[in-house]
C-alpha cells in the first residue's frame, strides 16, 4: 500500500484514540429489558421477536409471552417486536434499571412502518426518515418471480429500474441514474466491483439476502462520492434472537431458461452471546427464450457462492467477522446473426463461425464471449459501548477479480483480466442523546488498487485513494416532528499509471485530485396516526471514475472503443425531495416527488468521423465505434405513487397499483438533441391479491395474485450521435400463489409458484442492452428480446429450534 494509505490509516487511529480518550473510564452500567408480548385479547404470542437495533441483540418469548433481553448499556434504543401476521411495534425506548414493558399487537394486513439503517447514523423508523426508504423483506423476495435481484427490486420498489445483459447481468438504476451513481452496500461494507461496466454485475448472492433497503436520492453525506441517486443496501447476515437457531433450505426453478438453484443458511446464538451464521448457493441456468428469437444463444450462467459470518454480543457491544465469495460464469449474448436464417451465429467474424446447432442451444457449455467473476470479501464489524456513547468500527477487504473471455481458439484465456483490491473503513461515534439531539461523527472512506492481468487493457493500473469526514445530526420534537442532516466534506487521489504497448504510448501516467463538501437537511412530519409529510434537500458529489479518466481500448461485451477524458471535473447534484404517506384502515398511499439539478453529468457519445460518420478504430482487422467521455450540465424530475387499497372488512384484499416517471435532460441541445440518455420509461404496476393467514388447519399465510405490468412507449430519448432508439410499450400479465404447509402450528414448508408474461408477449426494455444487437434480415426485427414465458417455483424448508 503506498505512503498516503498508510499516512491515512494512523490518522484514522489517531481519531478513534483521541475519542476513546476523551470518554469516562468508568464502564457504562448495564440493564436488561424484559416483559410480555400479548394480542388485543391479552393473550401471550409465544416466539414473539423482541430485537434492539443498536445492539444488534434480542430474544424470544416463551410459551406465556415472558421474554428478558441480553443486557445492554444503559441508553436509549429502537426497540422492535415483531410476529407473523401482526403489526411490528416500533419504539425508542430508554433501557434502564432492568424495566419491564407489556407490548400489545394488533393483527394486519398491511404493514405501515418499519425501521431502517440506510442514509441514517443508525437504526430509524422509516416514518422519521426525511428521504424515501423501502423495505423488502425475505419473504418479499420469496413471493417475487424474477430473474435476479435487481428484477425482483424493480418489481417491488417504484422509481427503481435494471439496466440487464440478459438475465444473469443487471445493474440497478434509480430514478434515471445508474453506473457509478448508485452505490450498493452489502452487510455494511460499500460493494467495489468495476461498476463502471455495462456488462457488470453487483456480484453479491441474491438467495443469502435477508433484507434488502433501497434509499432514493442523495446520500453522499454518509456514503461519500457516487451515492447521487441513492443507495442499495443488501443485508445477508443478522444474528438471530438469544438462545435459537434457525435456517433455511431453498430450491428454486424457472423452466424458461431451466434455471435450477438451490440454497442453504443456517444462523445460531446461544446464551453466551456466541452466534454465526453460514450460507451456499449453486445455481446454473441455460439460454433464456422467447418467441421471436426462440434460444437466445450464450445468455447461459452458473454460480457457486458461500459466505457467513462469526461473532460475539455481549453487554459491552459486539463484534463480527464477515466472509463471502462470489464466483459466477457466464455468457455474453452478441446477437450475431445468420445473414439468409436470422439464426444466431457461434464465434462470428472469425474462422470458425458457424450457426449454432440445437444442441448447443440448449446445452450450458460455455462459448466465447463470456465473463468469470470472483469477489471474495472479509470485514470486521464492531459496535463498543465508550462512556456514554458508542462506538462503530467497519475494516473490510474485498478482492474483485474479472476475466473476460474473447478468443474462440483460446476461450480460456483472458483478453481483459482486472484485479481490483480495496480497503474499506467506517468509524462513527455515536455521542450519547443530549437535550434530544442525537449526533454521530465519522470519517470513512477506501483505498484502491487495480492491475491488468492480461494482455489487453482498456483501463491503467492505479491506486486510488478517499477520505470523507461527515456530522449527523436528528431531533425528534413534541414526538412528530423529526428535523436530521448534516455536513461532509471529501478527499479523492487517483494515481494513473502510464503503459506502453509495444512502441505506442497507450496510457500517459496521471494523478489527480477531486474535493467536494455535501450534505442534507430534511423533515419528517407525523401530523397525525396516519399522515406522514416528509421534505429533503440534499447535496450529491461524485468524482469521475478511472474509466471516464482515462479508458483507452476495446471494452470486451460493449463493443465500444472507449476514449477517457482527464479533464473531466467533479459531477455535483442538488436534489429536492417531497413526499406524503397516508396509512388508514381502508387505504394506504404513498407520494414522492423530486427534482435533481446537476452540474458536469458525465456521459458518452459517438466520436464522428472527419468526413462525416461515425470515428471507426480498427482492431485486428475489425473496424470499432469510437465513443469519448463528455459533461454537460443536466436534470431529472419525476415522481412515484402506490396506492394499496385493503377495505375493510375484507382486509385480506389487497388491490395495489404503483406507478413511477422520471424525465431527464441535459441543459443544451448536444448533436440535436438535449434528453438524458437511457432513461426508464414510465411504469404503471397493477396487483390485486388475496392473503389469507390462516386457510384449515394445515395452510398458513395462503395467497393468490394477478399482476398487471404496463410499460409506456419510451420516445424521450438521446438521438445524439445515434445513441439511442425509441423502444415501444408492452403489458405483461402474471399470476402466482403461495403458501406455508403447516403441521401441528408449525411451517414444514413453504410453496412459491409463479407464470410470468403469460401471453408470452415479445417485448424489449428500454433499459435492455440486448436491444442494439445486431439486425436479423430474415424478420427484419433488430436487437434480441426479453424473456418469454416462465413459470417459476420456489421450495423453502424452514429450520428453527431453540439452544
Amino acid at each position: 500500500m503506498n505512503r498516503s494509505f498508510r499516512y491515512m490509516m494512523v490518522a484514522v487511529l489517531l481519531l478513534v484514540a483521541a475519542w476513546v480518550s476523551a470518554m469516562p473510564a468508568t464502564v457504562p452500567p448495564k440493564a436488561k429489558l424484559s416483559g410480555k408480548v400479548v394480542d388485543i385479547k391479552g393473550l401471550p404470542l409465544p416466539g414473539a421477536a423482541i430485537y434492539i437495533h443498536e445492539a444488534r441483540t434480542g430474544t424470544v418469548a416463551g410459551i406465556d409471552g415472558q421474554f428478558t433481553t441480553p443486557e445492554v448499556p444503559v441508553g436509549k434504543y429502537l426497540v422492535e417486536i415483531s410476529f407473523q401476521g401482526y403489526a411490528s411495534h416500533l419504539e425508542v425506548m430508554t433501557i434502564a434499571e432492568n424495566i419491564s414493558h407489556v407490548f400489545t399487537l394488533k393483527e394486519t394486513y398491511a404493514e405501515h412502518d418499519a425501521v431502517t439503517v440506510t442514509g441514517v447514523a443508525s437504526a430509524t423508523k422509516v416514518k422519521q426518515s426525511a428521504q424515501p426508504v423501502s423495505i423488502i423483506k425475505r419473504s418479499d423476495m420469496l413471493r417475487s418471480s424474477s430473474t435476479n435481484i435487481i428484477d425482483a427490486l424493480g418489481k417491488l420498489v417504484p422509481g427503481v429500474s435494471g439496466l440487464s445483459t440478459g438475465p444473469a447481468i443487471s445493474k440497478p438504476v434509480i430514478r434515471g441514474l445508474g453506473y457509478n451513481r448508485v452505490v450498493t452496500i452489502h452487510d455494511g461494507i460499500r460493494q467495489e466491483g468495476q461498476q463502471w461496466g455495462d456488462e457488470h454485475g453487483i456480484e453479491i448472492d441474491e438467495y443469502s439476502l435477508q433484507r434488502a433497503e433501497v434509499l432514493k436520492g442523495p446520500a453522499s453525506l454518509l456514503y461519500g462520492s457516487d451515492a447521487m441517486a441513492g443507495v442499495l443496501h443488501l443485508i445477508t447476515n443478522i444474528p438471530v434472537e438469544q438462545g435459537t437457531a434457525k435456517g433455511n433450505l431453498m430450491s428454486a426453478f424457472n423452466d424458461n431458461n431451466g434455471l435450477r438453484a438451490i440454497s442453504a443458511n443456517l444462523a445460531a446464538h446461544d446464551k453466551s452471546g456466541f452466534n454465526w451464521n453460514i450460507y451456499g448457493t449453486s445455481k446454473s441456468a441455460a439460454d433464456y427464450r422467447n418467441k421471436y428469437d426462440g434460444r437466445v444463444f450464450n445468455s447461459r450462467f452458473k454460480e457457486n457462492n458461500f459466505g457467513g459470518y462469526l461473532g460475539i454480543n455481549k453487554s459491552w457491544g459486539y463484534s463480527h467477522l464477515l466472509i463471502s465469495s462470489f464466483n459466477q460464469q457466464l455468457g455474453v449474448v452478441e446477437g450475431a446473426r445468420d445473414i439468409a436464417s436470422g439464426a444466431f451465429l457461434i464465434f462470428p467474424e472469425s474462422p470458425a463461425e458457424r450457426v449454432a446447432t440445437n444442441d448447443e442451444l440448449n446445452s450450458r457449455q460455455f462459448y466465447t464471449p463470456g465473463q468469470n467473476i470472483n469477489h471474495f470479501k472479509i470485514a470486521s464489524d464492531n459496535n463498543i459501548a465508550v462512556g456514554s456513547g458508542r462506538l462503530a468500527m467497519n475494516i473490510g477487504f474485498q478482492r474483485n477479480q474479472r476475466k473476460e473471455l474473447g478468443d474462440p481458439d483460446a476461450p480460456t484465456v483472458p483478453e481483459l483480466y482486472f484485479d481490483l483490491k480495496t480497503v474499506n473503513y467506517n468509524i462513527q461515534y455515536h455521542a450519547a442523546e443530549k437535550n434530544g439531539w442525537r449526533t454521530a461523527y465519522g470519517v470513512n472512506g477506501m483505498f484502491q488498487q487495480n492491475k491488468n492481468l492480461a494482455e489487453e487493457v482498456l483501463i491503467p493500473e492505479y491506486n486510488q485513494f478517499d477520505a470523507g469526514a461527515f456530522i449527523y445530526t436528528k431531533k425528534t420534537f413534541q414526538q412528530n416532528l423529526t428535523l436530521s442532516g448534516g455536513i461532509r466534506g471529501d478527499y479523492r487521489r487517483v494515481t494513473g499509471k502510464g503503459f506502453t504497448e509495444g512502441t505506442e504510448v497507450k496510457f500517459t501516467g496521471f494523478t489527480k485530485n477531486f474535493s467536494n463538501f455535501s450534505g442534507s437537511v430534511g423533515l419528517s412530519y407525523n401530523a397525525n396516526n396516519d399522515v406522514t409529510l416528509k421534505l429533503n434537500v440534499a447535496r450529491g458529489y461524485r468524482a469521475p471514475t478511472v474509466s471516464e479518466l482515462a479508458s483507452n481500448g476495446v471494452h470486451e461485451g460493449t463493443d465500444r472503443y472507449e476514449f477517457g477524458d482527464t479533464n473531466l471535473k467533479t459531477e455535483t447534484s442538488l436534489q429536492f425531495d417531497a413526499g406524503v404517506e397516508i396509512n388508514s384502515e381502508h387505504v394506504s398511499i404513498n407520494f414522492n416527488g423530486f427534482y435533481n439539478r446537476i452540474q458536469h453529468y458525465i456521459f458518452y457519445g459517438k466520436l464522428t468521423a472527419a468526413a462525416g460518420g461515425d470515428s471507426l478504430v480498427n482492431v485486428d482487422g475489425t473496424d470499432v465505434t469510437a465513443f469519448k467521455f463528455r459533461q454537460s450540465g443536466a436534470s431529472l424530475a419525476g415522481f412515484e405513487m402506490n396506492i394499496d387499497l385493503h377495505p375493510h372488512p375484507l382486509d385480506w384484499l389487497h388491490f395495489e397499483n404503483s406507478f413511477s416517471l422520471v424525465m431527464g435532460q441535459f441543459g443544451q441541445l448536444i448533436d440535436g438533441s438535449n434528453r438524458l440518455p437511457f432513461i426508464p420509461s414510465p411504469r404503471l404496476q397493477s396487483e390485486l391479491r388475496a392473503d389469507f393467514k390462516k386457510a384449515g388447519k394445515g395452510l398458513g399465510n395462503l395467497y393468490f395474485k394477478a399482476e398487471l405490468d404496463n410499460v409506456s412507449r419510451q420516445n424521450r430519448i438521446f438521438t445524439g450521435y445515434n445513441t439511442e432508439t425509441v423502444t415501444d410499450g408492452y403489458t405483461l400479465f402474471n399470476i402466482g400463489a403461495g403458501t406455508d404447509v403447516l403441521h401441528k402450528g408449525k411451517t414444514l414448508f413453504s410453496l412459491h409458484i409463479g407464470l410470468n408474461n403469460i401471453t408470452d408477449v415479445a417485448y424489449q426494455n428500454h433499459l435492455s442492452r440486448l436491444k442494439y444487437t445486431d439486425a436479423n434480415n430474415a424478420t427484419g426485427r433488430t436487437g434480441v428480446f426479453n424473456m418469454g414465458r416462465n413459470f417459476s417455483l420456489k421450495l423453502n424448508v424452514p429450520i428453527g429450534f431453540k439452544l
